[in-house]
């Protein structure tokens, strides 16, 4: 089976047979969250209406998020690690909980799917002096045909218990709702010796293919748990590894997903190294779905465009290994957005954008490997003058501020018979790691179900912000980004030119006027096509559901739907949380105002 019909059955048998709305991907780039970089999981859209907020399609949803995580970025190359990934997902938000959720995931995985039971085998949560052992899930796996461990005999249909790191989820901050967890292994080891091996051992026969989170509690500041009085389920199924088990594939990169790119590049290079042919197509999927996002972001030096610069330069550099000569991004793009845009019409949309973008960086990659070699050049009598050695610092140097990968500084070392210190440089690796992580710890602080007053306030702000800059600037100007933490917001919207002093204090001066105003803040869900009607702002190129929420500021309720205010200030699709009325947000003051990004500015304001 196909990844696009694994894609279409879950979503219709969760549509059709368990009366679930549809919902569309949301952007790879958050919309108010500190607290990651990328949408990193499907729960990160759905973080208000998990918390209890009314969704407009009600409390069943099903979606296929896509999603991309760096943590494991080096990792990249073997047969499981991706940075770019599509989820799989299906929600209760305080509707059914775990006899459904665990019953509907078997039959799907078992009846629609075709996998075999006895090849399946599920974790649950084992309890601790906080929280008890989930005796309730372990018992409608046993209603079908699974068996505790220690009973099993040969039976390999078997349940194992878990403590907090492998079957407990959340809270995403300090405190919040969390709890625990399900997960659904599939055996894909030496045929017959399914007894001999069990999830999450060293072997890794049995692989995770599901993972049904029960948010039960609440986790509170002195770290008590108490039950939530709207229980959610959340799931998540990988399209990637269901494929490759589907197709009886050893790894995701041997199905049609990558196989394209793959076929490219060893047509076109001279080498076959298959950790290159792995990094290669997996870094071009996941730059090509973040260049091509919605709220896409270009290659810079700095947050989402710091890490799309690394991927791209990290393929460029494993095709220099394999062979590749000239340009071939742009190549290996045409061929993502072939294999996806059905689905993701995005990628059509901004195909033009994608491909100049990897162009553009591409040649200024080969730039960056110039001007490493001519300062390799300057540093050789240093080097050679201390024992004929590249210190760890030195080869760090070229690498942190010549974006020179270590590999290129050996091939260079070798030519002139000097050492490199590798152990020098993992360790200076290291150190900034460390100072990196302890920054982004400082500038992430919070977390996803971050509601406090002051986020709530500066949220608000957000709104009266934009709609300003488009009453100042012009109506061209449309949201390209947003982060908000307790302390400031962050917008980022396009417009070509520096904005002026003059037009900074008109923007600041015309959101604290509507601050004096005291506007009301009403929720309203709508169709999309009334609230569009009515000139409500929305992201261009978003997916939206056709019932939304849109957040009035100011004006008069009419009691009509397809037009519940006239004479509003600002008018916006978003998830909330808002105050409730603008009077109690404080002054708001422009901080700063700079280049985000080729024809992309960013704003940064607080609130006192």
């Amino acid at each position: 089976m196909k990844a696009s019909e694994i894609r279409r059955k879950y979503i219709d048998f969760f549509v059709e047979k368990c009366g679930h709305a549809e919902i569309p991907s949301a952007s790879l780039i958050p919309e108010n969250d500190p607290t990651v970089l990328f949408t990193t999981a499907g729960m990160h859209p759905l973080v208000p209406y998990l918390l209890g907020q009314a969704h407009p399609k009600g409390r069943r949803l099903v979606d296929v998020q896509k999603c991309v995580r760096t943590d494991d970025i080096d990792e990249v190359g073997d047969n499981t690690h991706l940075t770019f990934f599509e989820m799989l997902g299906n929600w209760s938000l305080g509707d059914y909980f775990k006899k459904e959720s665990i019953n509907w995931s078997y039959q799907l995985l078992t009846e629609v799917f075709g996998l075999d039971p006895k090849k399946i085998c599920v974790t649950c949560y084992e309890g601790d002096d906080q929280v008890p052992k989930d005796e309730e899930a372990a018992g409608y796996w046993e209603e079908l045909g699974f068996v505790r461990a220690e009973n099993a005999g040969d039976n390999p249909m078997r349940i194992f218990f878990f403590g907090k790191k492998e079957n407990w989820w959340g809270p995403a901050g300090q405190t919040g709702p969390c709890g625990p967890d399900t997960e659904i292994f599939y055996y894909c080891g030496p045929e017959g010796e399914e007894l001999q091996h069990a999830p999450n051992d060293e072997n890794d026969y049995y692989v995770e293919i599901w993972n049904n989170v029960f948010m039960q509690y609440n986790k509170d500041e002195s770290g008590n748990f108490t039950e939530l009085e709207q229980m959610n389920v959340d799931t998540g199924l990988g399209l990637e590894r269901l494929t490759a088990i589907m197709q009886g594939k050893q790894s995701h990169f041997e199905t049609e997903l990558f196989s394209g790119i793959i076929d490219y590049l060893k047509e076109n290079g001279s080498e076959e190294i298959e950790e290159s042919f792995r990094v290669i197509s997996d870094h071009i999927r996941a730059a090509a779905f973040i260049l091509g996002d919605p709220r896409g972001v270009t290659p810079s030096n700095t947050d989402q465009g710091y890490v799309l610069r690394r991927l791209i330069r990290r393929a460029i550099r494993h095709g220099r290994k394999i062979g590749l000569e000239g340009e071939f991004t742009v190549d290996l793009a045409k061929t993502v957005i072939a294999t996806y845009s059905d689905f993701y019409t995005e990628l059509k949309q901004n195909e033009e954008k994608i491909l100049t973008e990897l162009e553009r960086e591409e040649k200024q990659f080969a730039e960056t490997l110039q001007n490493g070699e001519k300062e390799f050049n300057k540093m050789l009598h240093i080097m050679k003058e201390h024992g004929g050695k590249v210190s760890g610092r030195m080869a760090f140097k070229l690498y942190d501020t010549y974006g020179f990968p270590l590999e290129m500084t050996q091939e260079l070392a070798s030519e002139y018979e000097l050492e490199v210190d590798v152990d020098g440089f993992h360790e200076a690796f290291k150190k900034h790691q460390e100072k990196s992580r302890a920054g982004a710890e400082q500038k992430f602080k919070g977390g996803l179900a971050d509601d406090s007053e002051a986020t709530t306030n500066l949220h608000t702000a957000h709104h009266l912000l934009l709609k300003a800059l488009q009453i100042v600037l012009g109506d061209h100007v449309k949201q390209r980004g947003s982060n908000i933490t307790a302390e400031r917001l962050r917008i980022d919207f396009n417009h070509e030119e520096k904005m002026t002093d003059e037009q900074k204090q008109e923007v600041e001066d015309m959101v604290n006027e509507k601050i004096k105003e005291d506007l009301p803040v009403r929720r309203f869900e709508m169709k999309q096509d009334d609230a569009a009607n009515i000139g409500a702002e929305m992201e261009f190129g978003q997916k939206y559901p056709d019932v939304v929420t849109v957040y009035f500021m100011g004006g008069i309720e009419t009691g009509d739907e397809s037009n519940p205010v006239e004479g509003w200030f600002s008018a916006e699709f978003c998830g909330g949380p808002h105050a409730e009325n603008t009077g109690k947000l404080g002054a708001f003051k422009i901080k700063k105002e700079q280049s985000s990004s080729r024809g992309v500015r960013r704003i940064k304001a607080v609130l006192s």
